[in-house]
């Protein structure tokens, strides 16, 4: 187990194409780190940097007290977890997960103690003698990742290892992953473009944009406290509803203005920061949750309940997804009680928790608030 670290990290294809560009991670021994964000963001060529399958362009990279940036993969002392699972057809289950460990000239009864053990961490034990193609696609993923357990890396790198996995066997195997990680308290840098999987997985997560890190932080304040505007919308499901909005000011109070009719009056917590910015456009983010159906008379003097068309619901069974007629061309969805009774046409009296308002520089994308 050991501390990870990038360097101040490129990796440029050619003459200008910046896969990585400038990363500087810290990651902690025993710390489950995961690398998110889009396809083609850098995550996993900056996984394949540290795994050595890359050579970098210009920094450095350390695991321990080692600089391991011109080292071979195999001395680097990492266990590698692919998404293709990468077993050996041919060879039992046992086999595959001693592979490493044979390679190295380890003795029988040593390779038969580490698989064992493996085995019975991973709930393998009456699978040792089948082949790969017997198992299923969960079993085949324990598997590769008791081959990497046998090995006792400084640190477990994991590349999309659940996505040929069903939705519900996905979920089943991200908790076991996760549970493993604790009990094993190896360093782990896991890739994924699921969002969810990164929430519910990661000690901090580390969302990645164009080659660039956006924001490195724990689950709840990424969510909570965005950077930027491309972290407030990559993070969570539903998205966080943007829209433009200017700021204005009347008799002394403070309010966004979206349109004719959308405005919302800013609570004292945010009114300085957003007025920094009066009769300026902005853009302004808001949670699903934080907006609420409610029964126009019982809130009526409140200036923040609005009359918004209707132009979707989903129902989910434990909730409702509303698609709302907003300021900006996509639509405001809120997450609301599945008792909501609405169809598409109707007009819905919605709250928004102003409490609860992001504000972003629409040039920049840096957040305001």
């Amino acid at each position: 187990m050991a501390r990870v670290n990038f360097d101040h990290v490129y990796k440029i294809f050619g003459e200008d194409v910046y896969a990585v560009n400038d990363l500087s991670l810290d990651i902690q021994d025993g710390e489950f780190l995961v690398l998110v964000g889009p396809s083609g963001c850098g995550k996993s060529t900056a996984l394949r940097c540290l795994a050595g399958l890359e050579d970098i362009s210009r920094g450095h990279i350390y695991i321990g007290e080692r600089d391991v940036t011109y080292l071979d993969p195999k001395d680097r002392d990492i266990a590698m977890v692919f998404q293709s699972y990468a077993l050996y057809p041919h060879m039992s289950v046992r086999d595959n997960m001693g592979f490493s460990l044979n390679l190295r000239g380890a003795s029988k009864a040593d390779i038969k103690a580490s698989v064992d053990r493996a085995a019975q961490i991973l709930g393998l034990e009456d699978l040792l003698d089948r082949k790969p193609r017997e198992l299923s696609g969960g079993q085949r993923q324990r598997v590769a990742l008791g081959r990497a357990i046998v090995r006792e890396p400084q640190a477990f790198l994991m590349d999309e290892p659940l996505s040929n996995l069903d939705a519900k066997l996905r979920v089943q195997t991200r908790a076991e992953i996760t549970s493993l990680q604790r009990r094993l308290g190896v360093t782990t840098i896991y890739v994924t473009h699921d969002q969810i999987e990164a929430m519910t997985m990661g000690d901090r997560i580390a969302v990645m944009s164009a080659g660039v890190l956006q924001q490195l932080d724990t689950p709840q304040n990424l969510y909570d406290k965005p950077k930027n505007q491309f972290v407030a919308t990559f993070i969570g499901s539903p998205s966080m509803n943007i829209f433009p909005a200017t700021v204005v000011q009347n008799n002394g109070t403070a309010a966004i203005q979206g349109g004719e009719n959308f405005s919302l009056t800013l609570p004292d917590a945010v009114k300085g920061l957003i007025l920094d910015h009066k009769d300026e456009q902005i853009n302004v983010g808001i949670r699903p949750e934080d907006i609420e159906v409610v029964q126009y008379a019982e809130r009526a003097d409140d200036d923040n309940t609005l009359r918004l068309p209707v132009r979707l619901v989903e129902p989910l069974g434990s909730e409702i997804m509303l698609h709302l007629e907003g300021p900006g061309e996509e639509p405001i969805v809120a997450r609301v009680d599945p008792r909501v009774q609405l169809k598409g046409g109707d007009v819905a009296h919605v709250a928004f928790n102003t409490d609860k308002l992001h504000a972003f520089n629409p040039a920049t994308e840096e957040a305001l608030v």
